[in-house]
């Protein structure tokens, strides 16, 4: 068997470096039009950071594991083709600021159509709207060579900083077909290479609409957690309540669950706005305008989150922070990923460049370009941006340090020795409640976390 991969990004690079290493007997192909991208595929240094995938790489790399920009020769030569290509949200025309751009999803779909005289399985693994197969299925009967195919949908639902360990024991994989003889097989043949190492009650088949809602759905659903104790940390900090204990005693409740009511500055990453906007979009395509009003709310409650913590610094530096350093300790939209995707970061740096600060970023993983572009907008720069090397050099002089990302290294700073080369009164916003407030207000800071 030979899969080919479209797309070598966040979901198609570790996907596939995954299944080679636990299939071996297949031969698998991830392909881009980027030839940079693929170099650095094929490189030391890849191109996304994610714990434990240098080892799967490497592991199978040149043995069935292989980096192309050869796109058409790989499709040509495939039994089955993941396509893992970009669908971010519109940003023109029509459902612009909400409905997925589906560009390169046509893109490849044709690019199929117009080389393949094989039969193929096509996987969408890109997250995209409910029917988007049926799209795919057009363009490639209505330009292809005589070939049959199969759109299968396999939504992706790893979480950036453990994507290798959800790929090696996921909670589900998830298949949707139609309900066909020919696509019943399709889908069969697909689960037999997830059955290589995923238990097969684990496996999920359905038909294509449900499994391409399902995506959407999970990502909102985890969305509106976040929404919902973020909204509840700001009535924690006007009451006296702390916001973890309540987490704490709710979570308790088997019906609700302890997992995501971890109140912060606000979620970020490449999903979750994006998909619950493709909701809000799909909510009112199909004239249900009360289903896309409550799942706007939750994306306009993680941006009001966003702007709070920024007023927050502003008005606890005594109503000004012009001229003032802070020290922005964290980029990435969470720990152990340098993605940066609707981070968090990005809107607190613009609020508290808007307010003339001296904003002073460092992150462990994020390279310093990206993080100047991410603020200040491709091409662009700004004299009150800085990015530093350590977090001790960015909260030297400060005013103020702002923890935006959970790192673990933030965790074992000598905050004595930060709080020593600081400006007095040393002010500490701690965005993840990742530090121990009482022990840093013992050294003198005036700190304060999220709902607290």
């Amino acid at each position: 068997m030979k899969i080919c991969c479209i797309g070598a990004g966040y979901v198609g690079g570790p996907t596939m470096a995954v299944i080679a290493q636990k299939a071996p007997d297949i031969r698998v192909t991830v392909v881009d039009m980027s030839a940079a991208r693929i170099a650095a595929w094929n490189s030391d240094t890849l191109p996304i950071y994610e714990p434990g995938l240098d080892e799967v790489v490497r592991a199978a790399r040149g043995r069935n594991l292989f980096f192309s920009t050869a796109v058409k020769e790989e499709i040509i030569a495939a039994d089955i083709i993941f396509v893992a290509v970009n669908t971010p949200t519109k940003t023109y025309g029509v459902g612009a600021g909400r409905a997925a751009d589906l560009r390169f999803i046509e893109s490849v779909a044709r690019t199929i159509a117009e080389v393949a005289t094989t039969p193929k399985i096509i996987v969408e693994k890109s997250t995209i709207p409910v029917k988007t197969a049926e799209t795919i299925q057009q363009i490639l009967n209505a330009n292809g060579h005589g070939a049959k195919f199969q759109v299968l949908s396999n939504p992706e639902f790893l979480a950036e900083g453990t994507a290798v360990a959800d790929l090696f024991n996921p909670d589900r994989v998830l298949i949707g077909g139609e309900r066909t003889p020919e696509g019943d097989a399709a889908v069969a043949t697909l689960a037999g290479v997830y059955a290589r190492w995923v238990p097969r009650d684990r496996i999920i088949t359905t038909n294509l609409w449900s499994s391409e809602l399902s995506k959407l759905v999970a990502n909102a659903f985890l969305a509106q957690r976040i929404s919902s104790i973020n909204s509840i940390s700001a009535l924690c900090e006007a009451t006296g309540a702390d916001v973890d204990e309540v987490a704490r005693a709710i979570g308790r409740d088997s019906r609700i669950g302890p997992k995501f009511l971890k109140a912060s500055v606000g979620f970020g990453g490449s999903c979750f706005q994006k998909d619950i906007l493709n909701l809000v979009y799909l909510c009112e395509h199909y004239s249900l305008p009360e289903v896309a009003a409550y799942w706007d709310q939750v994306v306009r409650m993680n941006d009001w989150q966003k702007h709070r913590f920024a007023g927050r610094i502003v008005r606890t530096l005594f109503n000004t922070v012009a001229d003032k350093r802070i020290a922005v300790l964290g980029f990435a939209f969470k720990k152990d990923t340098n993605d940066t995707r609707e981070s968090a970061a990005i809107s607190v740096c613009r609020d508290l460049l808007a307010e003339q600060a001296q904003v002073v970023v460092y992150d462990p993983q994020v390279p310093a370009a990206e993080i100047i572009a991410d603020v200040c907008g491709k091409g662009q720069t700004n004299p009150r941006l800085l990015v530093v090397k350590s977090a001790a050099e960015a909260a030297a002089g400060a005013h103020a340090v702002a923890v935006l990302t959970e790192w673990d290294e933030f965790k074992i700073l000598d905050f004595a020795k930060i709080y020593a080369g600081m400006q007095k009164p040393a002010f500490l916003f701690d965005g993840r409640n990742l530090l121990d407030l009482p022990k840093l207000r013992e050294l003198g800071f005036r700190a304060s976390g999220i709902g607290k």
